[in-house]
């Protein structure tokens, strides 16, 4: 397909699903966040991609060198670029401007697609169990409702909303299932819906990572999923992880680090190892002894005898939560023999317990480059923090919200090729 398809993307988070689809082909148009530091790195990565194809990859470098501020990167790429990152709340009292915003950066232009999904937390099988109340009443449930009311205002050919499979069995307060409802408003807003639920390990990502992937089409017609090839990682996890320098528990640094020689292939193949530009974000959580002793033991215990360390296993003198009826599976070593890992979650930002590192010698959880590898970034994509400083909180927690990068673009490449 010759034609320049357009697309915007709404809750867009730090752009997983976007990546994706320009790596496909598509432009676009706008990306609608609230999360400040998930817009700045939205606004990065977007001044990354124009600065490559302007062949202007060196002041990218720099900046990811420190020799450049943020603002003065901004400052080599269009400023309607950064404009078409809009930060802000989706919600009745900004509509209005925010479709005024993507008009004007439309400039008279189709909009061919749009793409993103709510928050999942509100539908999520996890979120609902911890919430004192099953997440009823929380606003986020209802987002859908305003997903709609773009698809009215611009009427794409196709949209793909993404959500958790806890999408599937989520009800609101008087039994309905949320999907259903959503299906049927999508209906009505003009648009025919085929859905499936995705596994990412299934389709070249080295992470066990399951998605609902629903796609409207305007019209009545049907048969048009777009079905991606099966593809599953042909490469086991510890040799993802095994160019990054060894660190341990509290070292590595947050700016560029010297890359050992990579023996992955598929590493280049997938776009993820760029030589070209420095690796960022390699650096370790501090751990008291206590942690490292556990996660010397559950790393042992997977090396050993192939089974998951247990709380209620642990020796008194290493037990702190008071909780020891659930989540006894709190301490969890990311398998380095295994094609992929286990799914890489928002609580990553919380602590890294749950991602302990496969190599008992660097006895630590993963970094936040470790983690956006697992979630196919691309090392070159930078995650910002609100204050411009490279934080490692919000960085975790951008790449465990995100779509993965890889299973994104095959759903792209297949839809484009659908069209």
């Amino acid at each position: 397909m010759s034609k320049q398809l357009n697309y915007l993307d709404l809750f867009a988070g730090a752009g997983g699903l976007s990546e994706g689809f320009v790596r496909a082909g598509f432009n676009p148009i706008a990306h609608v966040e609230m999360d400040a530091a998930a817009c700045f790195t939205l606004r990065t990565r977007m001044a990354y991609h124009w600065l490559r194809r302007q062949g202007q990859e060196e002041q990218y470098a720099a900046y990811l060198e420190g020799r450049m501020s943020r603002s003065e990167l901004y400052d080599w790429v269009p400023e309607e670029l950064i404009q078409s990152v809009i930060n802000t709340e989706i919600a009745e009292v900004t509509l209005t401007k925010i479709f005024c915003h993507i008009d004007k950066l439309l400039s008279g232009r189709r909009l061919d697609l749009i793409i993103g999904g709510p928050p999942c937390q509100a539908y999520s099988v996890i979120g609902r169990a911890r919430a004192q109340n099953r997440m009823k009443g929380d606003k986020r449930n209802t987002l859908y409702l305003f997903y709609a009311k773009f698809l009215e205002k611009y009427e794409p050919t196709y949209f793909v909303f993404e959500n958790v499979p806890g999408l599937r069995s989520a009800k609101d307060e008087q039994g309905n299932l949320y999907f259903s409802l959503m299906r049927e408003l999508f209906h009505q807003a003009g648009y025919q819906t085929e859905f499936d639920t995705l596994s990412a390990n299934d389709y070249g990502v080295p992470q066990s990572r399951k998605r609902v992937i629903l796609v409207g089409r305007k019209g009545t017609s049907s048969g048009f999923y777009p079905e991606p090839d099966m593809c599953p990682p042909d490469v086991l996890v510890k040799e993802i992880l095994s160019d990054l320098p060894p660190i341990k528990a509290g070292e590595g640094d947050a700016r560029p680090c010297e890359m050992r020689f990579c023996e992955s292939s598929w590493l280049y193949e997938t776009g993820i190892r760029n030589d070209k530009l420095p690796v960022t974000l390699h650096q370790a959580r501090y751990n008291n002894e206590r942690d490292l002793e556990i996660y010397r033991r559950a790393v042992t215990l997977w090396e050993t005898d192939r089974v998951r360390l247990k709380y209620t296993d642990l020796p008194d003198k290493l037990k702190t939560h008071r909780n020891r009826e659930t989540f006894v599976n709190r301490f969890k070593v990311v398998a380095g023999d295994l094609p992929f890992s286990h799914t890489v979650v928002a609580h990553i930002a919380m602590d890294g317990h749950y991602y302990i590192h496969p190599d008992i010698e660097q006895n630590r959880s993963l970094t936040p480059r470790e983690a956006a590898r697992l979630q196919t970034f691309p090392d070159d994509y930078y995650f910002e923090s609100e204050s411009g400083k490279p934080y490692r909180t919000p960085a975790f927690r951008q790449i465990g919200n995100a779509v993965p990068v890889i299973l994104a673009q095959k759903i792209a490449e297949t839809l484009k090729e659908n069209w």
